[in-house]
């Protein structure tokens, strides 16, 4: 079940979703709109390898926007830390945003319960556009969870994705055994 705009005004006053900065305008009917944070990065190598540390290039989006490419991973990061306790978060796009022709999250667009940080996009365009810091891109939608929970993200001590951070944060696939 979605969380309706008074389910998540009364889950925000009990603690279990936090938004920073959080404004009343950006609480839709039954989602929270997230905006593209101030940082961009992309990747260092042209080929990727999911066993090695791939190194990104991280870059402020001028006052005049940035212009995306298409056939590039762009990076990038919500303006707005989240957490949350008791539910799980889906990200996902604007119609407005998609309707440019940029796509938000590759496959990463569901957070666990115990999330706590900006979340990092997976953007990638179908031809040039413009992006500027603060423009809507995203909106959160929270699902309730039935049945108890023992591995809270932010308390799982192989968590790769727990340092807040107000930049993207590549991929730490190397980190993983297989």
């Amino acid at each position: 079940m979605i969380l309706t705009d008074k389910q998540i005004l009364e889950e925000i006053e009990k603690g279990t979703i936090l938004v920073e900065p959080f404004n009343r305008a950006c609480l839709g009917t039954n989602s929270y709109d997230v905006h593209l944070g101030r940082y961009l990065a992309t990747y260092r190598n042209e080929v990727l390898d999911a066993r090695q540390h791939n190194e990104i290039d991280v870059f402020e989006i001028p006052e005049e926007g940035y212009v995306l490419l298409p056939n590039t991973l762009y990076l990038g990061v919500t303006r707005e830390y989240t957490e949350t306790h008791a539910h799980v978060p889906f990200l996902e796009g604007k119609s407005s945003v998609g309707r440019l022709g940029i796509d938000i999250h590759a496959t990463a667009g569901k957070g666990d319960v115990g999330f706590c940080n900006t979340w990092t996009l997976e953007i990638s365009v179908t031809q040039p556009v413009r992006v500027y810091y603060g423009m809507p891109i995203g909106q959160l939608i929270y699902f309730e969870v039935k049945g108890g929970i023992e591995n809270y993200y932010n308390a799982k001590a192989n968590a790769k994705y727990n340092n807040r951070t107000i930049t993207p944060v590549e991929s730490m696939m190397w980190k993983n055994t297989w």
